[in-house]
C-alpha cells in the first residue's frame, strides 16, 4: 500500500454548537457548509479540515444515523489517499482488519474504505480525484 497524501483530517462532532464556536467563532476557521457539515479546503497542514456530525459518519459507514453499540464512538476521522484503493483494502482484509465500508464510491466521487484505528479514529483510505488535479 502506497500512502499518497492526506486527504483530510478533522473532529467527529456530537455537540454542532459547541464544535462551531471554538473551530469557527474563537479559531476564526472559515467554513463552508453543506447539511451540518462544515469544511474548508483552506487551512495549510491539510488538504481538507472538517467538522463531521456523528450522525453523518454513522449514515455513511452504516447506512443510519445512529452509530452502532459495540463499536467505540470515534473522536476524529483522518482520510489518506493512496495509490490503489482496491489493492489497499484487500491487504486491510489480509491483514485482519474490520473494515466498516469497502471501496465505495460516494455521491460526492470520492471511493472510500473506511476503518477503526487502534486509537479510535475512523481512518479513511481513499481515492479523492479532486486533490489529484483530475
Amino acid at each position: 500500500m502506497k500512502v499518497l497524501f492526506i486527504a483530510g483530517f478533522g473532529p467527529i462532532v456530537r455537540d454542532a454548537r459547541s464544535s462551531r464556536r471554538l473551530y469557527r467563532d474563537v479559531l476564526g476557521i472559515r467554513f463552508r457548509e453543506a447539511g451540518g457539515y462544515l469544511h474548508t479546503e483552506k487551512v495549510r497542514g491539510a488538504n481538507a479540515f472538517a467538522l463531521w456530525p456523528l450522525s453523518q459518519a454513522a449514515e455513511s459507514c452504516f447506512g443510519k444515523p445512529r452509530w452502532p453499540k459495540g463499536i467505540p464512538v470515534p473522536q476524529a476521522w483522518l482520510e489518506f489517499d493512496v495509490e490503489d484503493v482496491a489493492e489497499a483494502t484487500q491487504e486491510l482484509k489480509r491483514r485482519g482488519y474490520r473494515l466498516l465500508v469497502e471501496a465505495r464510491q460516494e455521491p460526492w466521487g470520492q471511493v472510500v474504505t473506511r476503518l477503526m484505528s487502534p486509537e479510535g479514529l475512523l481512518v479513511g483510505i481513499t481515492y479523492t480525484p479532486w486533490m489529484r488535479g483530475k
